[in-house]
């Protein structure tokens, strides 16, 4: 019997952490082929790779993310070949199991929940008696009619297999993100989260944890993410795996994790601003709301303060970037108490800040109380929200303006300079500017068009000619700046119009290789005359003292090699950027 198990995933870097535990599981007795695709690609392409290899049973992986693919697949499939066996296992479609096995023919078994054993045992069944009453927590066909039976106990997980030792793995691991997992469930209750229904935290042997990982690093691995919903629950765990993965790390490898920011004791905080490489740990920490009453109303603990210190202590230790969350439509969280929101995180500047929608995903709790506040969603995945009692549609189309420009403009790190000056010194907050550039986006109708990277920098200098036209000079030069530290020439099409005279270039030139020193020691040592100075670097005059900005500690991303210089002669400041270091 031919087995295939198959996932599409939402991007190619992304892996099936799933199908591989399946596949080691299912060990020695049946033998898996894994067949991974994305959702991007044509659903005819998938469907004739996978008739080719001519299996008997097939088995997908099903997330909110792909399932109406998957379906599509599933559909052709049944079309193409009735005899086919199909599976469906995973969270989309693990809950409404009854409406999945009603609405969609094309399924003969789905597997609800934690899915080793019971698929196991579901190919034994359909390799020999089909008798698949005798198998827990499945939904299958008898009579025409769809059956349910029983879940079964949650399985040990020391006792799992290894899902990392394939070697067709191996040479994508370098190109691809490696998911791991060292517990399963999640110790709270947040009723818009899946891993909020299963109750109490169980853990994998931690012995085998660090043998896998030796061996996805000696493998090639170079990104390593946690699944784990909450990491760092038992603060011992935590500290033994982060002191495992400092001291035994290789070169170009990064680990990321879910981290519960609020139940972190800064003793863990300090040892890893001591002792963690720069670079090797990235947080992911879900903040969604700092509404004390929408988080009481989806059961959500959080301490903002404590929550607020350890995001601080990290980014103070300089070790580590986090990446924070937030939902906008939680429950009696309107527009300004989601501004509020929005602010009270940004004050904290991650590196990056996710503004995602609540999606109703099935079984959860705010899904299964929607009418308590009204939510209107779509129907089909990512079953996102369109409104409730306290968010119209309006809101929502204002906030997904937010999301589009923070995106561009923070998250991409393409302007710092920039944006802080202007959420800090030209509009009331950084919710405000996000949104009013935002909506001025909207309605120059750029969504539509896409763009370059020199787009961004002239539609947003476009937008504050009339948003801040005093201060358009210095935030010009902020802009200039910005693209320089990131580009080694001036864009095709700059947004400012003060050139440099060629005398007055010609004479900066001349007296700086004359008296080096005025651009510093570093300068000094490249001994260059003045034709290499015009070769190696380009000159820009900005309006403001850039070494007295630099010296008061805002910037902390400036290149050694872009050096600052004010002309005493006729008071202007300049940056000579150095076209190679």
């Amino acid at each position: 019997m031919k087995v295939i198990c198959a996932a599409l995933n939402a991007k190619f870097i992304h892996t099936n952490l799933a199908i591989r535990y399946l596949k080691a599981f299912a060990a020695p007795e049946f033998d898996i082929q894994i067949k991974e695709y994305t959702i991007k690609d044509p659903s005819i392409n998938i469907v004739t790779d996978l008739y080719q290899q001519k299996p008997d049973v097939i088995g997908f992986s099903c997330y909110i993310w792909n399932i109406e693919e998957t379906l599509k697949i599933v559909n052709m499939l049944k079309k193409i070949d009735p005899e086919l066996f199909i599976i469906l296992g995973g969270p989309e479609v693990s809950y409404d199991t009854l409406e999945w096995m009603e609405n969609y023919p094309g399924i003969d078994v789905i597997v609800m929940g934690e899915g080793e054993l019971t698929f196991k045992q579901l190919l034994t069944e359909i390799h020999t008696e089909k008798n698949f009453a005798n198998v827990p927590g499945i939904a299958y066909r008898s009579g025409g009619q769809p059956v349910i039976t029983p879940q079964r106990n949650k399985l040990d997980l020391r006792e799992l297999p290894s899902p990392y030792r394939f070697p067709e793995d191996i040479p994508q691991l370098s190109k691809r993100i490696t998911y791991i997992e060292t517990s399963r469930g999640c110790p709270f209750s947040c009723q818009f989260c899946l891993s909020s229904i299963e109750v109490g935290v169980r853990y994998f042997d931690r012995e085998k944890i660090k043998e896998d990982i030796r061996w996805l690093m000696a493998n090639g691995a170079k990104t390593i993410k946690f699944v784990d919903r909450t990491f760092n629950i038992s603060r011992s765990y935590a500290m033994e795996m982060f002191r495992f993965l400092i001291d035994e790390h290789l070169p170009g490898v990064v680990f990321q994790f879910e981290i519960t920011a609020d139940i972190m004791r800064p003793e863990v905080i300090e040892f890893l601003n001591r002792e963690a490489p720069k670079g090797l740990f990235r947080f992911e920490i879900g903040v969604q709301s700092t509404n004390d009453l929408t988080n009481e109303l989806v059961k959500r603990k959080q301490n903002f303060s404590k929550l607020k210190r350890t995001v601080t202590m990290v980014k103070k230790g300089g070790k580590i970037d986090q990446h924070l969350d937030l939902i906008a439509g939680l429950p009696e969280e309107d527009y300004w108490s989601f501004r509020n929101t929005f602010n009270d995180v940004f004050e904290m500047r991650p590196e990056e800040l996710q503004l995602g929608f609540l999606k109703m995903l099935r079984g959860t709790g705010v899904r299964l109380r929607a009418q308590e506040h009204q939510y209107v969603f779509m129907d089909q995945s990512p079953y996102e929200i369109l409104s409730n009692n306290v968010l119209s549609f309006d809101d929502v189309i204002k906030i997904k303006q937010v999301e589009d420009v923070l995106e561009k403009y923070w998250n991409d790190h393409r302007m710092d300079h920039t944006v802080e000056f202007l959420v800090t010194n030209v509009f009331e907050t950084p919710f405000d500017f996000y949104q009013e550039f935002g909506s001025f986006w909207d309605e120059q109708g750029w969504s539509r068009i896409g763009h370059q990277l020199e787009d961004l920098f002239r539609r947003l200098y476009t937008f504050l000619q009339t948003k801040a036209a005093d201060q358009l000079d210095i935030i010009a030069s902020l802009m200039k700046y910005d693209y320089l530290i990131h580009h080694k020439y001036k864009p095709r099409k700059p947004w400012w119009t003060h050139e440099i005279d060629k005398k007055t270039r010609s004479l900066i030139y001349k007296r700086i290789s004359e008296n080096p020193a005025m651009l510093g020691k570093e300068f000094v040592n490249l001994n260059l005359n003045e034709a290499e100075i015009f070769k190696r670097t380009m000159l820009e005059e900005i309006s403001f003292d850039l070494a007295k900005y630099l010296a008061s500690g805002e910037v902390d991303r400036t290149p050694a090699f872009l050096l600052a210089y004010f002309d005493t002669i006729n008071n202007r400041t300049y940056v000579f950027l150095f076209k190679e270091k």
